[in-house]
């Protein structure tokens, strides 16, 4: 594909509504990443089960939105100062 065709192709993407760039954009990126790694997906699927149960279990430790938006800053004003 030359450049005045690629720019022709992104000038037509752009004129779409924004649910079909989104999903253009979405279907782009995702061939970026190559095949589906199945044992990946699967052991995400393990450890998002995981979390739920100990959620409902009441095991896990919620934080407030406060607290990791603290914690997070806290975090990134130390790795600014080494």
């Amino acid at each position: 594909m030359n450049a005045a065709d690629l720019e022709a192709l992104r000038h037509a993407a752009l004129t779409l509504p924004e649910k079909e760039r989104a999903k253009l954009a979405g279907d782009l990126v995702a061939s970026l990443d190559g095949p589906e790694d199945r044992s990946a997906a699967e052991a995400w699927d393990i450890e998002i089960c995981r979390r739920i149960n100990e959620i409902e279990s009441g095991s896990a430790e919620l934080l407030d939105v406060e607290e990791v938006l603290s914690r997070a800053r806290t975090r990134a004003s130390l790795d600014r100062s080494v």
